[in-house]
């Protein structure tokens, strides 16, 4: 296209008043060629003709630009470093000079364009003057560069992902009693990951909230719907990250609510409730998960907590502050999380620096 363009322009005799109707034909062509913005200079690089596209792409008119210099729609910083001149001069020593870069419209607002400037020839060879002929390439542009990041944005989340398995498989067998359990213990916790990941897929990988995090927890260890997990508090959106890591928090405390704690008899339940508060000026979260009514705690304090334990103190910690104290009348968790980093859009879990 941008070759039979310039064919186009070398036949036109711009050098001379008489133009023929083949000539006034072929100037119709160019002047129609609106996606592309054609643009003849002289010697000195002042603007001799103005097609519709060059109207279109870069906003100036026609009767603005004539004798005007070209280089306005370079860039302040490729004016000072004498871009336009050294494309005249590839065009000149070497019939053409390329460039994709950055212009400027009429309104300063700033594109991405594929061009391309060559030498413009008389009849008898002699040059007379440059063509410069660049096209919009902003829209292509940002979606390779979206498809960049997304790629880098996957290849990120999929290390994330397998880095986080694999802290989950080693710690699940390192603290197993038998292959069974460890069998158990990976597919629950690795399923309670991966519906943390669907929760997140099916919001853009934006956000998730709190009471979502919560009910799927339930779910994926058959407590949905039961009556003595009791869950309240304001709607609550967290990041992806903060998601992730609250989606494994809640799976390790049902865990052991269901094996160890108030949900492991029949009079015992759990209650989770969470408020926002203004401290130290800034909104925060405070969490609190309480068991009550479950077997009396007769060692209050575990000599030897295993991987969900540790898991539940540090995946909060990551965000603000977390304790657990092993009270008689049951165990309880409490978090003072900073709601701007819980709500941070980036997934870097962080089970993955976790100090197991």
């Amino acid at each position: 296209m941008l070759g039979g363009v310039r064919d186009i322009f070398i036949k036109i005799a711009v050098d001379t008043g008489t133009i023929s109707s083949r000539e006034r034909f072929l100037e119709a062509i160019v002047q129609s060629a609106i996606d592309y913005a054609i643009i003849s200079m002289d010697l000195d690089g002042l603007v001799t003709s103005w097609n519709e596209g060059a109207v279109k792409i870069l906003g100036w008119k026609a009767e603005d630009m004539i004798g005007k210099p070209a280089t306005v729609f370079f860039t302040q910083e490729d004016r000072e470093n004498g871009v336009p001149q050294k494309e005249m001069t590839a065009a000149l020593n070497r019939g053409r000079g390329n460039d994709e870069r950055w212009h400027l419209r009429a309104d300063g607002t700033m594109f991405w364009a594929s061009g391309e400037m060559m030498a413009l020839r008389a009849p008898d060879d002699k040059i007379i003057g440059f063509i410069k002929i660049l096209r919009d390439r902003t829209g292509e542009r940002e979606r390779e560069e979206r498809e960049r990041l997304l790629m880098h944005e996957l290849a990120h989340r999929m290390k994330n992902t397998l880095s986080v398995v694999q802290a989950i498989v080693t710690q699940s067998l390192r603290n197993a009693v038998s292959l069974d359990d460890a069998s158990d213990k990976l597919q629950l916790r690795i399923a309670a990951y991966a519906k943390a990941h669907e929760i997140l897929l099916q919001k853009d990988w934006v956000s998730a909230t709190l009471a979502d995090v919560m009910a799927a927890a339930q779910m994926n260890i058959g407590l949905d719907g039961s009556s003595r997990i009791r869950a309240d508090g304001p709607d609550i959106r967290l990041g992806p990250q903060a998601a992730l890591s609250f989606a494994m928090v809640f799976h390790e405390l049902l865990t052991n609510a269901s094996k160890y704690g108030a949900l492991s008899n029949e009079e015992g339940h759990v209650e989770i409730s969470w408020d926002l508060e203004h401290r130290d000026g800034m909104e925060t979260l405070i969490v609190c998960w309480r068991e009550l009514n479950g077997p009396r705690i007769v060692n209050f304090e575990p000599d030897r907590k295993g991987f969900g334990s540790r898991l539940i103190v540090s995946s909060l910690q990551a965000f603000g502050e977390a304790s657990v104290s092993y009270r008689q009348e049951g165990f309880v968790l409490l978090a003072v999380l900073p709601l701007a980093k819980l709500q941070l859009q980036n997934d870097l879990s962080a089970i993955e620096n976790a100090p197991y």
